[in-house]
């Protein structure tokens, strides 16, 4: 089924494009993105003027302290904050931007479809590793860093999507990724939890994944492949073919592309340890273990 060009009217769409130029060419420009991150969030929360205010000295409560130092990711911590192996001279700024995306989100403006995608692209430009044309990135994303995705152009993203970039995490073109889905870059020793093994994982271009499926860390799913709903993925999914359940399968290969596609027999290969990536945690960093528990076997 196709969709409907839908427009906002010239007004709106005339403030849209002033507000989007702003942030964007602030982004990119010399000032701190803490500072353009926190007035952007203000203004947009309709707390623009109680935040100068604040800026100014002005005596305000304790309750609209905390709100107001809030829209300052600088005051901010974020779960991947504590990642031990990640790069700390990309996560400063990634942080922000994600903060940014985060806070957007809970915004009513986050529900003005149109205006909503195209502040996400914008943004995904200075996120993202590579962020292509055309993107369509919905409501409720989420992401481990951000700046380690590549994503290619005129890609979907849904509702509702976790977007784990520990590892590294590359979409192709024109992916679709349906509401709930979780796509992953990192694991966890089976025995000890807290030993992280990240990957690159790979959705390549054309592929389709279905509501609510999982694709593990360091799987790749082919070009023009689909994942049924629900699906776990634990393995490769080769081009053009259609995979399903829990774990995933190769059921069939799509109607019309049977000529150029692997045989379904024996496929869903396991390739995760070519897509490894090594880590070295920093000389002398002091680490915790947050469960504390004794993993020593019994005798």
């Amino acid at each position: 089924m196709t969709k409907r060009h839908v427009t906002l009217p010239p007004a709106a769409k005339s403030g849209l494009q002033e507000f989007l130029t702003d942030v964007d060419e602030r982004l990119s420009g010399p000032e701190d993105t803490c500072d353009v991150v926190a007035e952007t969030l203000a203004g947009l929360y309709g707390d623009g003027d109680a935040y100068r205010r604040f800026l100014d000295g002005a005596d305000v409560s304790p309750a609209e302290r905390v709100r107001l130092q809030g829209y300052d990711p600088c005051n901010a911590t974020l779960e991947s904050e504590y990642y031990a192996e990640k790069d700390e001279k990309k996560f400063e700024e990634s942080k922000h931007l994600q903060w940014l995306w985060r806070q957007f989100d809970a915004t009513p403006m986050a529900d003005n479809v149109d205006f909503a995608l195209r502040f996400r692209e914008m943004l995904a430009d200075h996120l993202f590793a590579e962020a292509g044309e055309n993107l369509r990135l919905f409501k409720g994303i989420s992401m481990t860093y951000g700046h380690n995705i590549t994503m290619g152009d005129n890609t979907v993203v849904h509702d509702d999507v976790h977007l784990d970039d520990r590892g590294e995490l590359a979409i192709g073109d024109r992916v679709s990724i349906a509401d709930d889905s979780h796509i992953y870059s990192h694991d966890h020793d089976l025995v000890d939890q807290t030993a992280i093994e990240n990957f690159r994982t790979l959705i390549d271009d054309d592929a389709r994944l279905g509501y609510d499926s999982m694709v593990r860390a360091g799987v790749r799913v082919g070009e023009n492949a689909m994942v049924g709903a629900k699906a776990v993925l634990q393995r490769d999914v080769p081009a053009h073919h259609v995979a399903v359940g829990t774990p995933a399968k190769s059921v069939r290969v799509k109607p019309g592309w049977e000529s150029v596609a692997e045989p379904v027999e024996d496929a869903n290969a396991d390739r995760r340890e070519q897509r490894r990536i090594e880590t070295d945690l920093p000389t002398g960093m002091k680490v915790f273990d947050e469960f504390g528990r004794d993993l020593t076997p019994p005798n």
